[in-house]
């Protein structure tokens, strides 16, 4: 029989969840959900890792907990079928990422490059990050991000994890700890492979201001829960592009965000329903670059689209906020399932380790004869 798949992926409850995650994951979770061909799916809300850079602020995280938990309701994601769960409530997580540390240097630390966007995005430090200055204003905790995170996916065994093209340099960290922990103790945890998105324009969706990423510090986000007159306003103040400014003027569809979120959003039978004088997507494009298209026409096409997409989205979030004692017993109880597993997975660590000193009982055998002999 073939071997299914372990899903994991996860989130930082720093925010409501924009359509950033929507694209760059949580739609592909929901279709890996309905797909059914795996053997177990994990989702986490990764409260400890936002507290990270969160540390002087709990209660962000602490209220953004069920608002997380909300949208992965909301977009389809079905406690049924996936364990929806909290990462601080599962204390083998913190354990796990004790033991790895020894298994990485600071200065593969230093050259992540994930690590040294946030680091550099968050303004830890004013600081030069030359070698002398580097991590100066950054928490240890923050630092050590990529080990935490190669903690919760080899508790869980997870051999898919769906991620943003961001992530790729963690993944790829978590597999050096895997290698390095079985090569010394033995073969007990599992490298992972990263999922992204098929349409690589989902796997970096930039903000609506034209920014790289779409990012709750930097307020240029859509939201999957914000209200459809904010998502109007957001639209139709999207960066496009500056030198088109009269509709006659030719148009550029490069760094165009408006263009940018129709490649991500856009399927073929929206032309027919909200824009029929145009053939498809690539026909809409050549006429921008031609001339004589205005950006308030594009706006409003992509609106439709969006709205389409979102509106089932907040309509079941409006039900699922009608019941949240509900929503509560979901993180339960998958919390509950999540920390089986990775006990699990924590038992195996500490045997290959060699470190259960008191359920080996080979070990006991050894000292009883150890000491009976002096």
């Amino acid at each position: 029989m073939e071997k299914k798949e372990v899903i994991l992926t996860g989130d930082r409850p720093t925010g409501k969840l924009h359509i950033g995650h929507y694209v760059g994951s949580l739609r592909g979770r929901v279709e890996l959900q309905n797909s059914m061909d795996y053997e177990n799916m994990f989702v986490f809300i990764a409260d400890a890792q936002a507290l990270t850079d969160n540390f002087n602020n709990p209660d962000k995280v602490r209220q953004n907990i069920l608002e997380v938990a909300l949208d992965y309701l909301s977009v389809g994601l079905d406690p049924k079928r996936v364990t929806i769960f909290i990462q601080s409530l599962i204390p083998e997580l913190t354990e796990l990422t004790f033991y790895y540390m020894n298994l990485v240097s600071v200065a593969r630390l230093k050259r992540n490059p994930t690590v040294k966007s946030e680091i550099e995005m968050r303004g830890f430090s004013d600081e030069s990050q030359e070698e002398a200055n580097f991590g100066t204003g950054i928490p240890a905790g923050f630092f050590t991000y990529p080990i935490s995170q190669a903690a919760d996916i080899t508790a869980f065994k997870a051999t898919i994890v769906p991620v943003g093209e961001d992530q790729k340099p963690m993944l790829e960290q978590t597999n050096e700890i895997v290698r390095s922990f079985n090569r010394i103790y033995g073969p007990v945890l599992i490298e992972p492979n990263i999922l992204l998105p098929k349409n690589s324009v989902c796997r970096r969706l930039p903000g609506t201001d034209g920014k790289a990423k779409m990012s709750k510090s930097l307020g240029n986000c859509i939201y999957l829960s914000e209200s459809n007159e904010d998502t109007h306003k957001k639209v139709m103040s999207m960066y496009t592009d500056p030198l088109h400014i009269n509709i006659n003027d030719p148009g550029h569809i490069e760094g165009n965000t408006v263009f940018t979120y129709l490649d991500a959003f856009c399927k073929q039978e929206h032309f027919s329903l909200y824009l029929p004088e145009y053939e498809n997507l690539e026909a809409l494009k050549e006429h921008y670059k031609k001339g004589g298209l205005g950006d308030v026409k594009i706006k409003k096409f992509l609106e439709k689209i969006l709205l389409e997409e979102l509106e089932p989205i907040r309509n079941r979030r409006k039900e699922f906020e009608k019941d949240i004692p509900y929503v509560c017993q979901v993180l339960k109880e998958g919390t509950e399932k999540a920390r089986a597993v990775a006990a699990q997975t924590l038992s195996e660590v500490r045997h290959a380790m060699k470190i259960d000193y008191f359920e080996d009982e080979d070990f006991i055998a050894e000292q009883i004869k150890k000491f009976s002999q002096q």
